[in-house]
């Protein structure tokens, strides 16, 4: 009888707990999602203005030293971006200013208006991060609910911004540490996802539709009782090999071109201007701008982009490389945007070369490509390969969950984000203490 009353008891705070968090996150959710919608209509605004005017490119070493002193003067310690909103969830204390969404906001859409290659995942989680540490202070939160808060608003931002609620909630509790899922805010990240989404949608935009037409075979040829096509199977193993390590590239490029800037250019306000000027130069030697800006449409229909990358032509040998640098460049030197969808480009165009020199299909390798590249580069399989679900559906769950996992082992222990943690060592089964 006690037992039964004192579960009784139980289930009620449960329920009471979940209740006050819905009531925290739905706020927060729209105010998220609204402000992601605004960033989104803006960017494509943008991006239609520039391909309109293509001598705005010229102006983006201009628009790299107007971003530096943008921060210079306004941005407090905005500057570390991602990096500060997961800091103050391992270690509350610091702060998040709530000026950071606007700015990021603005110098994002100036990024992408003046050609720089970058993309719009890191803005909306910024956004977010500090609408969240906003909400939290304005209710006086404790410090441990605030950073169950922040996790809502990386949730609600990626979410939003690619249209991939469960992606979102998955992602925001799996980046923070190598090797583990953080559940003490599994439902606050999926209420605040979803709403976001919701709200977004709700203002007219609409996300990129991607198919993958390839129907997979239920057998091996020789071993038909295998209900599986293990060539194939292979061949996706060999491809995670290659995504992990294009993340591993990605990722300590960026790193090391922003390290190396900031120690031998000076003084800093050049540093955004030598990477207009780098991206310009790349632009007129290989002849194209299909590698500016977010890259998921080409302005020409032949163009290299990410939707193209699902069809056989769709890309050239290298041009998962050339996106690599423009964007190790572009946020390297100092532009501002997200790193998330030119990782889509680099693993969808990847997957395009790969698919044919191991003659698999085009468009599932450019998907897989697509979800592996990003989840080596943040350490993200599960949520990655959920979103695979979420963008091409179920069909081929089990090759983008393959090509996930190698890549995410592949990529090493490197990252694109400096404060994510090591918890558990790829390889290893001990727990870092």
């Amino acid at each position: 009888m006690y037992q039964k009353i004192k579960t009784s008891f139980e289930q009620f705070s449960i329920a009471k707990h979940l209740i006050r968090w819905t009531l925290l996150a739905i706020p927060l959710a729209l105010v998220v999602g609204s402000l992601v919608a605004l960033f989104l209509w803006l960017l494509e605004e943008a991006t239609r203005l520039r391909w309109q005017q293509p001598w705005l490119l010229y102006l983006l070493p201009l628009a790299g030293i107007g971003i530096y002193f943008l921060y210079k003067k306004l941005g407090k310690n905005s500057e570390a971006g991602n990096n500060l909103i997961m800091e103050e969830i391992h270690q509350p204390g610091g702060g998040i200013p709530a000026r950071m969404a606007p700015l990021v906001l603005l110098t994002t859409v100036i990024t992408h208006l003046f050609g720089g290659s970058a993309g719009r995942e890191g803005t909306a989680v910024q956004i977010g991060g500090s609408m969240a540490h906003l909400l939290g202070r304005r209710m006086r939160l404790t410090e441990k609910d605030i950073r169950i808060l922040l996790m809502a608003g990386i949730a609600a931002g990626f979410g939003a911004v690619f249209g991939t609620p469960l992606t979102g909630a998955v992602f925001a509790l799996e980046v923070l540490a190598i090797g583990t899922i953080r559940y003490d805010a599994l439902v606050p990240c999926l209420i605040a996802a979803i709403f976001a989404d919701i709200v977004c949608s709700a203002w007219g935009i609409h996300h990129t539709h991607y198919h993958i037409d390839f129907v997979p075979h239920n057998s091996t040829p020789f071993l038909p009782f295998l209900h599986m096509d293990l060539w194939l199977l292979a061949k996706v193993v060999l491809a995670g090999v290659a995504f992990g390590m294009a993340s591993y590239l990605f990722a300590n490029s960026m790193h090391l071109i922003k390290q190396y800037a900031q120690r031998y250019i000076q003084p800093a306000w050049l540093i955004p201007a030598a990477g207009g000027v780098i991206i310009i130069a790349f632009s007129w030697v290989l002849g194209t701008r299909d590698y500016l800006g977010l890259g998921v449409s080409s302005q020409y229909p032949s163009g290299v982009s990410i939707l193209n990358a699902f069809h056989a032509g769709g890309a050239t040998t290298w041009s998962w490389l050339w996106k690599l640098l423009f964007t190790a460049i572009t946020l390297g030197m100092g532009f501002k945007g997200g790193e998330v969808t030119p990782l889509f480009f680099i693993g969808a165009t990847l997957g395009n070369t790969l698919a044919i020199l191991l003659g698999a299909p085009v468009d599932l390798f450019a998907g897989m490509g697509f979800i592996a590249v990003f989840a080596g580069a943040t350490n993200t399989p599960i949520a990655c390969t959920l979103m695979g679900v979420e963008l091409f559906g179920t069909s081929h769950v089990l090759y983008f969950a393959v090509a996930c996992f190698t890549a995410y082992y592949f990529s090493g222990h490197s990252g694109i984000y400096r404060a994510q943690r090591m918890a558990v060592h790829k390889g290893e089964s001990s727990t870092i203490k």
